[in-house]
């Protein structure tokens, strides 16, 4: 009898008792991990630092534990196949036919997001924070239904820690933002109209990667170093959107929003196979968005798919009257892009990019599914000093935002500053320096310079790729990953990447499409058309 009490409150416990709500952050001597990664191949892969020094990463579910209380193992597996690697259209129809709540969508992020970022084996330390409201709000949203399968209503969305949102700090990585709340940035309001809710905030690149030279992409001082979920500490998460595909990537949430000076969206995403679009110049504001270059800087989707990605795209721009580069949006055709074909289009490829396998077997598929392609040169062109760009404007505009936005730190007013002020304590603060703040304060690059330079990279930029598109009369050009980021963005040139396939060491790698300015109509109905013909990503686990 005693067996059979025994054997009752055995199973009792195991039913009720939620390990993943148990789940405990302590931070451990990561020290042999580090040495491990000392001889890696790629030098900035040789960390100094993987958790965070700042952040306790326990204060994530601070208030949000209790909701999961009642959220079982056997919850989440049973919401895994109505969740995981879904379109927005699939989960509104799963929503509109009952089978599916936005607060349970929560919480199976929630849950799915304690269960890995909070393993010692598994972290990807992806997530900087997590919005403590995001239940009720889903509980709002569970009072209406989404008025269309299309719709952003009830979704929730990971924004990258340089994007203002008001419930949440805005740190863009770094020890000094930590208590930075701003109001809300044109584009959370957008996404706000248009019913997505901030499910939180992903780790970046610090200062979006223009801050230190050399160093790790992904690390943050406040979030730690972003680990590939395909490779962890064996590939580079890209930056400077880092942890915003990795989390897409690691099914962590529906969508992502990045910001992209030169690379930045389209590297994260490609290195971890998902699909990153760096609009045009002007069709997305960056109002309340830590700068780099108004010049040059754009916040961009960063999702599974393509569908979801116009989606979020077409929810996000707007006139913005504050953003001095802001154009009138352009209408994205749904139909037009489910229901497109590669069949007839011409597309230029890189002669010299011919010999990189999966490049060569995407375009073989293109041209075996009617596309032509047509292999070119591009001309050389002056593209020296585009990093002076970045350098004045951020120069300029971080010190605006400063004063704008962070109220809590307004006795630091310029990079100066803050250089300053991670000397005080460099081992935590700026482990890998700051040589690109460094290099900003001595630039002395003169106005009349400075709008000479930018005329003259962006013809130059546009005369790279332009050349062959009006020649061949050619619907797109094709890259690989990010390699041509920095033309494409100084000729304000959109790019949309998608998965291609893995290397033969299990690394990640996308085919990017790169249009004229205004062109990503275009290039969605391409990529959707090459993603239905060859579905090549493979979720990490």
């Amino acid at each position: 009898m005693k067996n059979y009490i025994l054997i009752f409150f055995v199973i009792l416990f195991s039913s009720g008792c939620n390990d993943v709500r148990n789940n405990e952050w302590i931070p451990y001597d990561e020290s042999l991990e580090i040495k491990s990664n000392e001889n890696h191949s790629i030098k900035r892969m040789q960390f100094k630092l993987i958790q965070s020094k700042f952040t306790d990463k326990n204060n994530l579910f601070s208030n949000l534990n209790d909701y999961l209380i009642n959220f079982s193992e056997k919850d989440y597996q049973n919401l895994k196949p109505l969740i995981v690697e879904q379109d927005i259209p699939s989960i509104q129809k799963n929503v509109l036919a009952g089978k599916l709540t936005y607060e349970k969508l929560i919480l199976f992020y929630l849950y799915r997001i304690k269960k890995i970022e909070f393993d010692k084996n598994n972290y990807l330390n992806s997530i900087i924070s997590l919005n403590q409201n995001i239940i009720l709000e889903a509980k709002e949203k569970d009072k209406d239904k989404p008025a269309s399968i299309y719709s952003l209503h009830g979704i929730p969305i990971l924004l990258k820690d340089n994007i203002n949102f008001g419930g949440l700090p805005t740190t863009a990585g770094s020890f000094l933002l930590k208590d930075n709340i701003a109001e809300d940035s044109f584009v959370v309001k957008k996404l706000k109209e248009s019913g997505a809710i901030v499910l939180g905030k992903t780790n970046l690149s610090e200062w979006a990667y223009y801050f230190c030279k050399g160093c790790p992409l992904g690390y943050s001082a406040i979030g730690g170093q972003t680990l590939n979920p395909y490779g962890r500490k064996v590939f580079e998460s890209g930056g400077s959107s880092s942890g915003s595909g990795v989390a897409i990537s690691a099914n962590f949430s529906s969508i992502s929003l990045g910001s992209e000076t030169s690379g930045s969206i389209t590297s994260p995403s490609s290195l971890n196979s998902i699909v990153g679009l760096k609009p045009t110049i002007g069709l997305v504001s960056r109002t309340g968005i830590v700068p780099i270059s108004s010049t040059l800087d754009t916040a961009g989707p960063m999702t599974k798919n393509v569908i979801d990605n116009a989606i979020v795209f077409n929810s996000i721009m707007g006139y913005d009257n504050e953003d001095d580069y802001s154009k009138e949006r352009i209408i994205i055709d749904y139909e037009k892009i489910s229901n497109s074909t590669i069949k007839g289009k011409k597309l230029g490829v890189f002669k010299g990019l011919l010999d990189e396998p999966l490049y060569k077997k995407a375009i073989t598929d293109i041209q075996n599914d009617g596309g032509v392609i047509i292999e070119f040169d591009p001309p050389k062109i002056d593209f020296s000093g585009f990093i002076k760009i970045l350098d004045v404007d951020m120069k300029n505009e971080l010190p605006k935002y400063l004063s704008k936005y962070s109220k809590s730190n307004s006795g630091l007013k310029n990079i100066s500053d803050i250089i300053n002020f991670n000397s005080m304590d460099s081992l935590k603060r700026s482990p890998y320096g700051q040589g690109r703040f460094e290099g900003i304060i001595s630039n002395s690059t003169s106005i009349e310079e400075f709008e000479l330079l930018k005329l003259r990279i962006k013809k130059e930029s546009e005369r790279y790729f332009y050349e062959a598109i009006q020649k061949y009369s050619l619907d797109a050009v094709l890259s690989i990953n990010n390699y041509h980021a920095a033309y494409a963005a100084a000729a304000y040139y959109p790019c949309l990447t998608i998965p291609m396939g893995y290397r033969s060491s299990g690394e990640p790698t996308n085919l990017t499409f790169i249009g004229p300015s205004f062109s990503e109509n275009k290039l969605y109905q391409l990529g959707f058309a090459f993603e239905k013909l060859t579905n090549r990503r493979i979720p990490p686990f």
